[in-house]
């Protein structure tokens, strides 16, 4: 099962000795205009029951995160469904959902991985383990392959509620705050201030 197999943080953090933080991690003043694109895709998925994790995911988490690309395509290249096996004996393997990486024009998965999103069919607490333990097997592969980053970056979905969270070293700060589909400038202008961090 892998990644999968953490449910809980806690599963996490004493498991690989991680160290936890709540704070506010972003300028809630920030805010992108969503493109047109993006809102006519929104509206339309107002259009179709939105009943599973697998339809929210490629209704609303994929064209947002879409949009987050084009807009940075100079910057990050994005992946999704893509197999992250690292150490497969302490369950850091399996597909990840989405992930972005330093590497604009990457064909294939290359290091240094720099920002994950996790969907999960409203399970907040769930979607945040298993991210984290995403953002450890990122560390452990850009580590391997030459290529570390202080800093990894990630959030868990429900497609409706986004919570992000910043792993540097064995410190993990969990956003104090949770924005929402409803506020999608807001939103978007936090996918720009990591972007800008990288």
């Amino acid at each position: 099962m892998g990644y999968s197999n953490y449910k809980k943080l806690k599963q996490v953090t004493e498991k690989f000795g991680i160290e936890v933080h709540k704070i506010e991690l972003f300028d809630k003043n920030k805010s992108v205009r969503a493109s047109n694109w993006l809102k006519q895709t929104l509206k339309l998925a107002n259009y179709i029951t939105l009943s599973n994790e697998k339809v929210k995911s490629e209704r609303i988490i994929s064209p947002i995160l879409t949009e987050v690309h084009i807009t940075h395509k100079d910057k990050i290249g994005m992946f999704s469904g893509e197999d992250l096996s690292v150490e497969p004996e302490n369950d850091l393997n399996g597909a990840c959902d989405f992930f972005f990486s330093t590497v604009p024009d990457a064909y294939l998965l290359e290091a240094p991985i720099v920002v994950f999103a996790e969907a999960k069919d409203e399970d907040m607490d769930y979607g945040i383990a298993q991210c984290t333990a995403q953002m450890i097997g990122a560390q452990i592969f850009n580590e391997r392959e030459g290529k570390p980053t202080e800093t990894v970056w990630g959030c868990a979905t429900t497609a409706g509620e986004w919570r992000f969270l910043r792993l540097t070293g064995k410190k993990l700060y969990v956003d104090a705050k949770s924005y929402y589909i409803s506020e999608l400038p807001v939103l978007l202008g936090v996918f720009h201030q990591i972007i800008e961090r990288l």
